[in-house]
């Protein structure tokens, strides 16, 4: 089995309402739970955007160094992803497009590198 990052950046989604994310929440629920049973999701958290950082750290001659900002300069932002353990890459793009036609905004899929699996 290999994991694989499916992420969405938040400059990709529209506005929505509270109303529409919660039903985004509601709508995507389903397909959890059945990540969830297939045993294929390891983790997921889809909260993140500009305002949910809390620091940069960056290295520093004693050590790391904390910011509270300015952070680095970049026009996109994570907004939400999660991590499933599955035995390809068409079984990752199964997931990411059932999430992508939930969701209703796109999404992209990353191999994580492991042992074995080349640099």
């Amino acid at each position: 089995m290999t994991e694989y990052l499916i992420t969405f950046n938040d400059e990709w989604v529209p506005e929505h309402s509270p109303e529409q994310v919660q039903q985004k929440a509601e709508a995507v629920r389903p397909l959890i739970d059945e990540m969830l049973a297939e045993g294929v999701l390891i983790f997921g958290n889809g909260g993140l955007d500009r305002s949910t950082a809390v620091c940069g750290v960056e290295p520093g001659a004693d050590g790391p160094v904390f910011t509270d900002g300015p952070y680095a300069e970049t026009k996109e932002h994570l907004g939400g992803f999660v991590v499933v353990d599955v035995p390809d890459d068409a079984s990752a793009r199964y997931w990411a497009g059932r999430l992508t036609t939930v969701l209703e905004w796109p999404h992209e899929v990353h191999r994580f590198r492991g042992p074995g699996r080349g640099r």
